[in-house]
C-alpha cells in the first residue's frame, strides 16, 4: 500500500513542504480550494509514515485526536484503493463525506473546512434550484432544532436555534466560535467544567450555543423570529397569555421550517413559520389570538382567515373594527 500511495501522492500533490509542515495547505495556508486536495493527500501520506494527524485540526473539529487518527486511517485505506483518487475540490469533499459518513457531521464539516474544501451537495441539490424553489421574496430558509417552550415570550415571537451542520450555517461559522466549541468539548472530556462553562459563555455571546439534543452535543446558531404578517397582544395584555399558550402548544418542542423575508428594526428575522406542514400564522388567526398586520402585509389569504370567524378576540379588545 505504501508504494502505491507514494506514487499517487507524488503524481497529484508534488508538495514543497517537509514532513514537519504537514497540514500547511488548505484553509490553514493554501491559496485555493484545489490546494486543499493537495493538502489532504499530503496529510494522508504523512499519516501513513508517522501515524500523526495534522497540527491545528483540533481547532476545527470536536472529537479527540484518537478519533481523528481513526478518520485518517479510513481515508488512507480508501485513497490507496481509489481509481483514480480525487483531483478536484468537489471530488475530495465527496470522498471525505462518503468515507466518514458514520461520524458526526460537525467533525466531517470541520475537517472539510480545515482543508478549505466545499460541503458536498446532497442528491438533487444545486445552488441554482435551491434558490428558485423558494417563494418570491424569501432570502433564505432553515430548519430549526426543537423549540424550547421558554423561548416563546408572546404570540408572535420565537427564539430558535439552528444546527451549524445545516448548509446555510456550516459555511458561515466564525472561526473563533468553531475554535471555542472544539476547546469546550476537550474541556468537558477532561472534566474541566469551569473552563467549559467559560467557553460556553463566549460562544453564547457570539450568538451561538452548544445544545444537548438527544444525548448529542450540537453547536447551534441563535435566531429571534418575528412571525410575518400577524400581530398578537403582549403577554401582559388581555388575551396575551392565551396567545402565548397557543403558540407554545403549536411549536413547543418541535422542529420548524422558517422562511426568512428580512429583518426588523429590533434585529429579528421576519419570517413565515411552518410546523409539521401547517402554516403557524394562519392557525393563530383562525384561533382568534392574533390579527392580520395589514400595515406591513398585504396577503389576502391572511386577511381572509381573520375574517372567517369574525374579528379575533384580541382585536376586539384592542379596539379594532372589521373592514
Amino acid at each position: 500500500m505504501g508504494n502505491a500511495l507514494t506514487l499517487l501522492y507524488a503524481h497529484f500533490c508534488k508538495p514543497t513542504t517537509t514532513a514537519g509542515d504537514a497540514g500547511s495547505f488548505g484553509s490553514h495556508g493554501g491559496s485555493s480550494a484545489d490546494g486543499g486536495v493537495s493538502a489532504l493527500a499530503h496529510d494522508i501520506f504523512q499519516f501513513e509514515l508517522t501515524s500523526q494527524v495534522p497540527e491545528g485540526l483540533s481547532n476545527h473539529v470536536v472529537s479527540s485526536k484518537k478519533a481523528q487518527a481513526n478518520w485518517y486511517r479510513k481515508l488512507l485505506d480508501a485513497w490507496s484503493e481509489a481509481k483514480p483518487p480525487p483531483k478536484t475540490s468537489e471530488e475530495a469533499s465527496k470522498f471525505v463525506a462518503d468515507n466518514l459518513k458514520e461520524h458526526q457531521k460537525a467533525d466531517v464539516e470541520g475537517l472539510l473546512a480545515f482543508y478549505g474544501l466545499p460541503l458536498p451537495q446532497t442528491p438533487g441539490q444545486s445552488s441554482a434550484n435551491s434558490q428558485t424553489s423558494l417563494p418570491q421574496g424569501v432570502k433564505f430558509e432553515f430548519q430549526t432544532l426543537p423549540v424550547d417552550m421558554k423561548a416563546i415570550p408572546d404570540g408572535d415571537t420565537i427564539t430558535v436555534y439552528v444546527s451549524t451542520t445545516e448548509p446555510w450555517e456550516s459555511s458561515n461559522i466564525p472561526k473563533d466560535v468553531r475554535v471555542a466549541a472544539a476547546q469546550r468539548s476537550k474541556a468537558c472530556a477532561d472534566k474541566n467544567y469551569t473552563k467549559a462553562d467559560a467557553l460556553q459563555k463566549k460562544i453564547t455571546i457570539s450568538g451561538y450555543r452548544v445544545l444537548n439534543v438527544r444525548n448529542q452535543e450540537i453547536l447551534a446558531r441563535k435566531y429571534r423570529i418575528r412571525l410575518r404578517g400577524i400581530d398578537a397582544p403582549e403577554s401582559s395584555m388581555p388575551y396575551g397569555k392565551e396567545a402565548k399558550e397557543e403558540l407554545v402548544k403549536l411549536v413547543g418542542g418541535k422542529c420548524l421550517r422558517v422562511l426568512v423575508y428580512g429583518e426588523d428594526r429590533y434585529g429579528r428575522c421576519v419570517g413565515d413559520i411552518y410546523c409539521n406542514g401547517k402554516f403557524v400564522q394562519e392557525i393563530m388567526l383562525k384561533k382568534g389570538l392574533a390579527w392580520h398586520y395589514s400595515a406591513y402585509d398585504q396577503r389576502i389569504e391572511l386577511a381572509t382567515e381573520m375574517g372567517k370567524g369574525g374579528l379575533c378576540k384580541a382585536g376586539q379588545f384592542m379596539g379594532f373594527t372589521e373592514s
